[in-house]
């Protein structure tokens, strides 16, 4: 791979979970893109975000590149990553990771893997207390991946709601132009002004009228926002 040995790998969030991390680790890709002359540039902000088409789209390319430079060379990610263990996920570079797990002294990069062996084949009230740390590894690692989706969740129902208020500003301005045009005209009790006035100003059950202060400033400078 072109980037191979590029990225400093300490400083690679691993078991990333909050947004300024996702953009520390892209921020270590592009960087290592730049000096191998790799000329693509991650949409970071968006990725981030954690939209679909996005993402779906970064990785589409990203797999593109990887079978284009890929040379077949071994690649042990347990050692790339120096012993980091991913939360949340049983895969062979964990497992790989954990072969020093077989020495009595016992190592917390195998503890996982030994902790589920005893759980097999030892009933026993104590073994289970040895096995405890790792079962909270992988509950936790199960309920980190659920935050990581309510958050995205959040996140798309955040954008969505931001989206509907600015429409409902952008509609809002232009009714209040057609009433400001219709107050105008009042005195000339043109049968379509009324109507529109009727319009304008019919209720509904439950319905409270909002406050005129700072209605006015709605107005102006509306449509070049939008």
């Amino acid at each position: 791979m072109p980037a191979n040995g590029s990225v400093v790998m300490k400083k690679v969030k691993f078991v990333a979970k909050l947004e300024h991390e996702y953009i520390q680790n892209f921020k270590l890709l592009q960087g290592a893109f730049k000096k191998k002359g790799v000329d693509k540039i991650i949409p970071v902000d968006k990725l981030v975000k954690g939209r679909f088409q996005d993402n779906f789209e970064f990785v589409q390319w990203f797999k593109k590149f990887f079978d284009a430079n890929y040379g077949g060379q071994e690649y042990d990610p347990m050692y790339a990553r120096e012993g980091v263990e991913m939360v949340g996920k049983d895969d062979p570079g964990a497992r790989v990771g954990s072969k020093p797990a077989r020495k009595p002294a016992g190592g917390a990069g195998g503890q996982s893997r030994l902790a589920a062996a005893a759980s097999r084949t030892k009933p026993a009230p104590r073994p289970a207390m040895h096995k405890s740390p790792a079962q909270h590894s992988r509950m936790a690692g199960g309920d980190n991946a659920q935050v990581a989706e309510l958050n995205q969740q959040l996140m798309e129902i955040r954008m969505t709601v931001e989206g509907l208020e600015k429409e409902r500003d952008f509609y809002f301005g232009k009714l209040r132009d057609i009433e400001l045009l219709c107050q105008e005209h009042e005195g000339e009790n043109h049968p379509a002004l009324l109507k529109i006035m009727d319009v304008l100003y019919a209720t509904e059950d439950g319905f409270a009228a909002p406050e005129d202060d700072g209605i006015d400033d709605l107005g102006d400078g509306q449509d070049e926002e939008y």
